[in-house]
């Protein structure tokens, strides 16, 4: 179990040459990156752009202790643009060993009229990605067939990248809020969540917001052929844990082989957790949600989500929906084999075989209940388990009246009467940790994504290049209307 060894916070005292050589773009220049075809941009768009490329090119994967250079470098930008020192807090944090840093920095009421503060969530690191693997370097923003390819162009530096660029538009228009605004930016949501864990209690305790707002999720679903489907509202999420499996065994010279095998007896149990369905669960939110994107989405999968709003007990619907990986996760827990590890010497029996398997569990099933299910069906004592994550169940959010309505007006502004429709989200975010403390959080992210397109995490992680640009002005007009 990791536990932080220091949160406690500090005010801004990083050096600032790196940071303000990268503020000054060092990197590859805007024009190049953008390509030539494309009109010349904007100021505003010029300096999304500017932060976007240079934030994707610090890699601020585990095991490189890189988010204190992505602080520095987002510290700079702030302060350039007029934020005081006061209102900027770095914080330290031993997340499994290494060194990483998370970012708070308030945007003042100038007149405040005695409405809560709002805190704005993203997260800073990213999951690692191996050039040698990659298409295009990913860490290095390219445009290339009308997308913006790098490590973190969706999960979440798009998101860090949009809330920072509006908190500098914001504050060099001379803007006055009338309620305070909080950007809270972690360093190891993709892994440990110490940094996630230690702000949302500071967030909970010392700011004590109407609610919270995140960037890491929702977002303008879009259909293959690019017409917007909906606007989906991340209203609760799943809950994440993850176990190793592990077979021990005497082991012996591989000349000699045994009728017990560590790794055979693990691939067995692997093969019956990857046949295995968990019960399909149906909740109002889950319901409403494909009832509503049914009416939009072609084809089977348009359908067999309106069947199953109408029966969730209806089998075609659901074999529709499980074989489709953007809906499986909807319908109820999903356990998958992620990693593997075995044996010591190609000449020697295996004396032991671990797989981790995660587990996405749906809300109110809880960790305890998945592990008997998944022994149950293993059915082999000799397989061992145990739990490597701290797990964290949260509620469902009801979305805030003001937040809906100023989501309306904003999506009006850009697809008019397009649905917005509030999810259950497959994955985890920072979010669960502030529902967990009793904030109601939904995520809104701008982006407009087509399926297809999503490889968070994966190879190639991209984002259109239109979707980018189309989407500078979400959380400007939001924050304008919530807290003007």
């Amino acid at each position: 179990m990791m536990m932080t060894k220091a949160t406690t916070a500090r005010r801004f005292g990083l050096r600032t040459a790196t940071a303000l050589a990268l503020a000054a773009g060092v990197l590859a220049s805007g024009a190049a990156a953008r390509g030539a075809e494309r009109a010349p941009l904007t100021a505003d768009q010029q300096q999304a752009f500017d932060i976007y490329r240079n934030i994707i090119a610090i890699r601020t994967a585990r095991g490189q202790a890189k988010t204190p250079e992505m602080v520095a470098y987002l510290v700079v930008r702030l302060k350039q643009a007029g934020f005081a020192d006061a209102d900027i807090m770095v914080s330290d944090y031993d997340s499994n060993g290494e060194r990483v840093q998370g970012l708070i920095v308030r945007f003042a009421a100038a007149k405040p009229d005695g409405r809560k503060p709002i805190a704005l969530l993203g997260h800073m690191d990213v999951v690692d990605a191996l050039a040698q693997d990659w298409v295009l370097p990913p860490f290095t923003l390219t445009e290339k067939d009308g997308f913006f390819f790098g490590r973190g162009t969706t999960d979440n530096k798009y998101g860090i990248a949009s809330l920072t660029h509006t908190f500098i538009r914001l504050k060099q228009e001379g803007w006055a809020p009338r309620r305070d605004l909080y950007l809270v930016f972690s360093g190891d949501e993709e892994t440990g969540m110490i940094s996630t864990r230690a702000q949302a209690d500071y967030v909970a305790a010392k700011i004590d917001p109407a609610y919270v707002l995140n960037s890491d999720a929702g977002g303008i679903t879009l259909a293959p052929d690019n017409t917007p489907l909906a606007m989906a509202v991340q209203a609760a999420e799943k809950t994440f844990a993850t176990f190793e499996l592990t077979v021990t065994n005497p082991g012996g010279h591989s000349s000699r082989p045994r009728a017990d095998n560590a790794i055979y007896e693990l691939s067995a149990a692997l093969q019956k957790i990857a046949a295995f369905r968990f019960p399909v669960q149906a909740t109002p939110l889950t319901r409403a949600f494909f009832a509503e994107l049914g009416k939009t989405t072609p084809g089977d999968i348009g359908a067999a989500m309106r069947r199953f709003a109408e029966d969730p007990s209806d089998e075609a619907a659901i074999a529709v929906l499980r074989a489709n990986p953007e809906t499986v996760g909807t319908l109820g827990t999903t356990c998958v084999a992620t990693m593997l590890r075995g044996g010591h010497a190609e000449n020697a029996l295996p004396q032991s075989a671990t797989a981790t398997v995660n587990c996405r569990i749906f809300p109110g099933e809880g960790a305890a209940a998945t592990e008997a299910a998944l022994k149950q069906v293993i059915a082999n004592d000799k397989v061992q388990f145990k739990l490597v994550t701290d797990v964290t169940e949260s509620p469902e959010s009801a979305v805030p009246g003001e937040v809906m309505a100023a989501l309306r007006k904003v999506i009006d502004a850009r697809y008019p009467g397009l649905p917005i429709q509030p999810y259950m989200e497959s994955g985890g975010t920072d979010g669960m940790h502030y529902r967990a403390r009793g904030l109601a959080t939904v995520a809104i992210s701008g982006a407009a994504s087509r399926p297809q397109d999503m490889f968070a995490h994966g190879l190639n992680e991209r984002l259109s290049v239109d979707a980018f640009y189309s989407g500078l002005d979400h959380w400007y007009l939001l924050l304008k209307d919530i807290a003007g």
